[in-house]
């Protein structure tokens, strides 16, 4: 299934009880946006730190901003399905 039917699938279950393993797979899914939200943030800064001329200040700077909205919204989604960092972190997601 395409990742963008899977969020929205598992994004509409959000609204119903979820079983456990189906919230298991939720915040997994969660926190691996929140990490490659913050990668993509990672590589816009790296490259506005790098740009060089005015248009390409302005795409970085443009490249930046959105991805920090992004990282910002995945952040959010992951507090209000209360992710346990930790729990992540020490692996008992993933058990």
């Amino acid at each position: 299934m395409m990742m963008i039917q899977r969020k929205m699938m598992l994004e509409g279950l959000l609204n119903f009880h979820l079983r456990p393993d189906q919230e298991d797979e939720y915040k997994r899914m969660l926190y691996q946006e929140v990490n490659k939200a913050r990668k993509e943030w990672e590589q816009a800064y790296m490259a506005f730190q790098q740009a060089v001329g005015e248009a390409n200040v302005d795409v970085a700077i443009y490249t930046l901003e959105a991805a920090e909205r992004r990282y910002q919204i995945e952040l959010k989604r992951a507090k209000q399905a209360d992710v346990k960092w930790d729990a992540f972190r020490q692996g008992s997601y993933f058990d």
